[in-house]
């Protein structure tokens, strides 16, 4: 029979060969290599996400009335904060009333324009009538010239008296006096026409000015009536406001950080050591364990994978060419969308911590998956 101390010893034996297997499997499944890889990668580098906009005034000014609280629901449009607008109102006045001025002498202008018309229109019509008064002329002149080319042979053959010759002479001495009268009557005419153009011209460029400083005018207005809707600081989106940090009577100014609006739609970014997503493409199911719902399990599918690992996007980019190197592992990024129709997803805040696992052997070519177990 075998003694007791070589029983004990055997059985010694088998406790630590038991407790040695038991360490390899625990680090085995602790790290997914074989046999208990299953294709689902995990980590623990995960966090919710969201569009969290930061309100800020675009018009400077006291803050006259803080609306809200924090952690208030607000929806898109709601008024957040409302600034001292006096100063605003009397410049939206002050602009209606110099669009009020400018219309006015677009007014007038119109009027000059139509007085300058109908002025243009008699100069045109003296020309006229100076030019049938000069037709006139000339046609009595030439028939002065007539009578006096007949009326010279009669005089001196005897058969016109000289009297009669020197009427006709001084009818003849007055048509051509009245060509003269009329030609200048018709030059002064159409001198009086084209001062009536360029007075008509003046006023079509005044105009063209004015019309632009009503144009001017009125932009001012609307740049107006946009910094008085300005003083009211609205949400751009439904779902809650942070802890507002704005104060009753605080002057802010463009750009001042007033209170912070994070929207009801979230999202999760994993970010996975790079040999994790060898097999991971977008569809992919995903299962999210949320710390703060006590350990609730989410279900989400991969949406996008970033197009770099997240050194990349660094802003002091690592230099490899230098000195020793120690390969360190990167990360890549996971967008992972959360499904719809689960009640717990509504509880979910940016920046809470997630424990996410996606199973890659969804959606994976054939074969995939032995060349990833050799």
């Amino acid at each position: 029979m075998p003694s007791l101390s070589s029983t004990l010893r055997a059985r010694g034996t088998w406790i630590v060969l038991a407790a040695t297997l038991a360490c390899v499997a625990l680090v085995l499944y602790a790290w997914r290599l074989p046999p208990f890889h299953t294709g689902t990668e995990s980590t623990e580098n995960a966090y919710v996400r969201g569009m969290v906009t930061i309100v800020a005034p675009k018009v400077d000014g006291y803050v006259a009335e803080v609306l809200v609280q924090d952690y208030m629901p607000v929806q898109a449009g709601q008024v957040l904060v409302r600034l001292d607008d006096r100063i605003y109102r009397e410049r939206l006045e002050q602009a209606r009333n110099n669009l009020a001025a400018q219309q006015a002498n677009l007014a007038n202008t119109v009027q000059a324009r139509h007085a300058r018309e109908a002025g243009l229109g008699s100069a045109e019509a003296q020309i006229a009538g100076a030019d049938a008064q000069l037709g006139n002329a000339r046609a009595q002149l030439a028939r002065a010239q007539a009578d006096m080319r007949r009326a010279t042979p009669l005089a001196q053959d005897g058969s016109l008296s000289q009297r009669e010759r020197d009427q006709t002479e001084a009818a003849l001495h007055q048509a051509e006096a009245a060509v003269k009268q009329a030609e200048a009557a018709a030059r002064q005419a159409r001198a009086g026409s084209a001062v009536a153009r360029q007075d008509l011209q003046t006023v079509v460029v005044n105009r063209d000015a004015v019309q632009a400083a009503v144009q001017a005018a009125q932009a001012a207005v609307r740049l107006a009536e946009i910094d008085l809707e300005n003083t009211r600081i609205r949400a751009p989106r439904d779902g809650h406001v942070g802890e507002v940090g704005v104060k009753l009577g605080q002057y802010v100014t463009p750009g001042t950080q007033l209170v912070a609006v994070v929207p009801q739609q979230v999202w999760v970014v994993a970010n996975f050591k790079e040999a994790q997503t060898a097999a991971m493409t977008p569809g992919q199911p995903a299962q999210l364990q949320v710390d703060a719902l006590d350990g609730a399990r989410l279900q989400g599918h991969v949406e996008r994978i970033a197009p770099a690992t997240g050194s990349e996007f660094s802003v002091i980019k690592q230099d490899n060419a230098t000195g020793n190197f120690t390969k360190i592992p990167q990360r890549l990024s996971v967008r992972i969308a959360v499904d719809d129709g689960q009640a717990l997803a509504q509880r979910l805040r940016p920046g809470m911590s997630v424990v996410v696992s996606v199973d890659t052997r969804a959606g994976r070519p054939a074969g995939a998956a032995g060349e990833h177990a050799s």
